[in-house]
């Protein structure tokens, strides 16, 4: 699949915003959209001119926003749908983008959707999650029993309060596990093609993809010659073929880390994540987080390439991206954060002369660069108490 990306994305520098942490406008002590609306002025004269936007949904915050209550409603704590619109427009009148993060694997236990699936009457929604065909048991996956009429489990993705959506098993051994091209699988993709449409028709400019690899079950093992992933792969060309036919130059950046299975599916960027493939850690975390404990800050336990007195090499870094980049150069962007709400952050680690540099290299290395909130000045994380879900 050769993909037409949407063209604001040559020059495209991000700053991915966690709302309620970045700039509070009413002194409530949350941040809000008005908040970011205000701080438009200075994301720009960073050089940034596009915005990821975290979870920004209604939500009961179990896991900071990634449970979802309601797809189409902004969370009061954050403002209103209107706020949202003003925001997509302020950005627009200063040439600046809009990503926001559509977390389409599952949903919050509090979700209309799952309230409907939950109950013992057969109904529209009733294969909308999965669920399997006993009261005690997950077949070896995470489960939840006996919080429903139905005598059934549910499956997790996550935490217990995400229940995740049937979007299929690739390989099936049990009555209850949908086919990847069942009518219910069907209708999840419908639905989060419903959504994307939403925000698309208000004024976003595209989306971020939470987890976009792990939508079909047991979809790891496809066979020879295979990229991996293949009904994942053809889930999301079905729903951004759909969405971007009417939305030609709206963007879509996936958190799956592996480039060639996201840009065949269909994204225009994948991350290139600090993470561990087979408990190994990956070339990007070679360069700047090689450390035993991915919450370790301590610069005398980082072995990587940008500590100084760590002694990495390059070399660990080239020999894992530079395959990567070759092949899918042509095919859309493989793209560095310098920091993420899931990885630690430089500042405790690296001096502020080893961050220019590391920060130099990232932000002029081929792909879409994106920024962490605060990685300007040097943020840094403190050791506070865990709070809904957010660390």
């Amino acid at each position: 699949m050769q993909n037409e990306h949407a063209q604001w994305l040559r020059d495209a520098v991000f700053y991915e915003i966690y709302p309620q942490s970045f700039y509070d406008s009413n002194g409530d002590g949350i941040g809000d959209i008005p908040g970011i609306i205000e701080k438009l002025d200075y994301v720009k004269s960073l050089g940034c001119n596009a915005i990821w936007l975290n979870p920004c949904y209604d939500s009961p915050f179990k896991d900071a926003g990634y449970d979802v209550r309601d797809y189409k409603k902004v969370a009061a704590r954050y403002g209103t749908n209107e706020d949202l619109q003003r925001l997509f427009s302020e950005a627009h009148n200063r040439g600046m983008h809009i990503l926001l993060d559509l977390v389409p694997g599952h949903t919050s236990e509090e979700h209309e959707w799952f309230k409907q699936s939950s109950r013992a009457q057969e109904n529209e929604f009733s294969k909308r999650y999965i669920w399997t065909d006993s009261a005690f048991s997950g077949y070896s996956m995470p489960f939840i029993g006996g919080e429903s009429e139905r005598d059934a489990t549910y499956i997790l993705n996550f935490f217990k309060c995400q229940p995740a959506l049937n979007y299929g098993f690739a390989q099936r051994d049990r009555a209850w596990q949908s086919a990847p091209d069942s009518a219910e699988a069907a209708q999840t993709r419908a639905a989060m093609v419903d959504v994307m449409r939403f925000w698309l028709s208000l004024g976003a400019d595209g989306f971020r993809v939470d987890m976009a690899d792990s939508l079909v079950k047991n979809d790891d093992n496809n066979g020879p010659g295979s990229l991996g992933k293949d009904n994942t792969i053809r889930a999301w060309q079905e729903m951004l073929g759909a969405v971007k036919a009417e939305y030609p130059q709206a963007a879509f950046v996936s958190e799956w880390g592996r480039p060639r299975q996201a840009l065949t599916a269909g994204f225009d960027m994948d991350f290139y994540l600090n993470w561990r493939w087979d408990g190994n850690p990956n070339g990007y975390a070679r360069l700047a987080r090689d450390v035993d404990n991915a919450l370790d800050s301590s610069p005398e336990h980082d072995h990587s390439y940008f500590n100084a007195r760590g002694g990495g090499s390059i070399c660990p870094f080239l020999d894992d991206y530079c395959p990567q980049y070759e092949a899918t150069c042509n095919e859309g962007y493989f793209s560095f954060i310098t920091c993420n709400h899931d990885t630690p952050r430089l500042a405790p680690r690296l001096s502020e002369r080893e961050r220019r540099i590391a920060f130099g290299m990232i932000l002029t290395m081929p792909g879409v660069p994106f920024v962490y909130y605060g990685d300007e000045i040097g943020m840094k994380y403190r050791d506070i108490p865990t709070k809904e879900g957010g660390y």
